[in-house]
C-alpha cells in the first residue's frame, strides 16, 4: 500500500485457492501506480483471511500485504471469487464484511464470490449478478436473493456484484467511473486497451464466437461515430463507410460487439452525455445536441429510463469530490 496517495481504500480478501485472474484484474485497476491520477487515487492491500501458506490458481504461492484487520479501514472491499461453491466461508471474513456493510463501506464480488457475500447475510432482499454457471445453485441456496444470470453486473446501492471473469473488469471500471468519473475511467480502460463501458445490462455472453476485427475497420467505424454523434448514424450509413452491403454489416457488427448497432449507439451516446455532465458546464440543451438527440426531452426521458435519474441531478452529484462514501447514481 503506497504512503504517498491518500485515496479510497480498496483490499482484497486473499484465501487458500485464490483465482488468480480475478485477484489480478483487482490488483490491475486499483493496485497499478498512476501517477498521472495525482495523490487522491485508490491505496490498494490484500489481505490474508485464513492461516497459510496461500495457493493460487496456476500454481503460485501467495503471500498477502495485511491481515484482517485492515478490513476494518477498508473503503472497498473486492471479493475476487472464491474456491468454490460447496466451500465454506470463514466465519470470520463473514463478520468482517458484515462490520464493513454496516459502517457505510462500499463491497463488490466477481464471479463466485457472490457465495461469500451471500454466507455473510450482505445478498439477502437484493439483485445480484454471478458467473451463469452459477446463478441456479446461488438462487437455490440463498433463495432471499434475486439473482440475475444474464447482466454482466449489479449495482444494489453500496453493494456490487458481477458475472465471470472479464466482466469482473467492467465492474471494477464502472467503479472507478463512479468514484473518479468517465475522464479516469476511460484513462485506465485505454491502458488495459478494453471497451471503456460497457453496461451492466449487458448479457453475459454472445450466441455466437466473436469475429475478429482483423483489418480494425469495425474498431475505426466505431471511433468514426464516437467523433461525430450528430450525424444521423443509420445502419445505411454505417454499412456505407465500411463498403458492405446492410445485411453483411449487420452481421459483422452483432457479431464484433455484442449488440445491434442501434444498441450501441445509445450507449455511445448516453456515454457521452455522461461525460459531459461530468466535465463540463455546457446547459442540457447544447449536450443533447452535442451528442445527438433529437430534442433535450428525448435526452432526458432517455437518461431518466437508463440511470433512474434526471441530467440536473447526475450532475449535481460530481459537484463535490466523489468518494466510497458518495450518493451515487443506480445502475444496473
Amino acid at each position: 500500500m503506497s504512503a504517498r496517495l491518500l485515496g479510497p481504500l480498496v483490499v482484497a480478501p486473499v484465501y487458500n485457492g485464490l483465482c488468480t485472474f480475478e485477484f489480478s484484474m483487482v490488483a490491475e485497476v486499483f493496485g497499478l501506480e498512476r501517477p498521472e491520477m495525482g495523490e487522491g487515487w485508490y491505496r490498494f492491500a490484500s489481505v490474508a483471511v485464513e492461516p497459510g501458506p496461500l495457493r493460487a490458481q496456476g500454481g503460485l504461492l501467495v503471500q498477502a500485504s495485511a491481515d484482517m484487520a485492515l478490513l476494518e479501514q477498508a473503503d472497498l472491499i473486492v471479493v475476487p471469487g472464491w474456491r468454490g461453491m460447496d466451500e465454506p466461508v470463514p466465519p470470520a471474513l463473514q463478520q468482517a464484511l458484515r462490520r464493513a456493510a454496516r459502517r457505510g463501506a462500499t463491497l463488490a464480488s466477481i464471479c463466485s464470490g457472490a457465495f461469500v457475500l451471500a454466507a455473510a447475510g450482505l445478498l439477502d432482499g437484493r439483485r445480484a449478478a454471478t458467473h451463469w454457471r452459477y446463478a441456479q445453485a446461488l438462487a437455490q441456496r440463498y433463495p432471499a436473493i434475486d439473482v440475475d444470470a444474464q447482466v454482466l453486473y449489479v449495482q444494489d446501492e453500496r453493494i456490487f456484484t458481477s458475472a465471470g471473469s472479464a466482466a469482473g473488469l467492467d465492474l471494477m471500471l464502472h467503479l472507478v467511473r463512479c468514484d473518479f468519473g468517465v475522464q479516469a475511467a476511460n484513462s485506465v480502460a485505454r491502458r488495459l486497451v478494453v471497451a471503456a463501458h460497457r453496461s451492466g445490462g449487458q448479457a453475459q455472453f454472445i450466441e455466437q464466437p466473436l469475429v475478429a476485427d482483423t483489418s480494425g475497420k469495425l474498431a475505426q467505424l466505431l471511433d468514426q461515430v464516437r467523433a461525430d454523434l450528430r450525424r444521423d448514424w443509420t445502419v445505411a450509413a454505417m454499412a456505407e463507410v465500411l463498403a458492405m452491403s446492410r445485411r453483411t454489416f449487420l452481421r459483422r457488427f452483432t457479431a464484433g460487439t455484442g449488440m445491434a448497432p442501434s444498441a450501441w449507439l445509445a450507449q455511445a451516446r448516453m456515454e457521452e452525455v455522461r461525460r459531459l455532465l461530468e466535465s463540463t458546464s455546457l446547459r442540457v440543451e447544447q449536450i443533447a445536441d452535442q451528442a445527438g438527440y433529437r430534442s433535450v426531452q428525448v435526452l432526458r426521458d432517455q437518461f431518466k429510463r437508463s440511470l433512474g435519474v434526471s441530467p440536473r441531478a447526475y450532475r449535481a452529484s460530481f459537484t463535490a469530490p466523489l468518494g466510497p462514501s458518495a450518493k451515487l447514481p443506480a445502475v444496473v
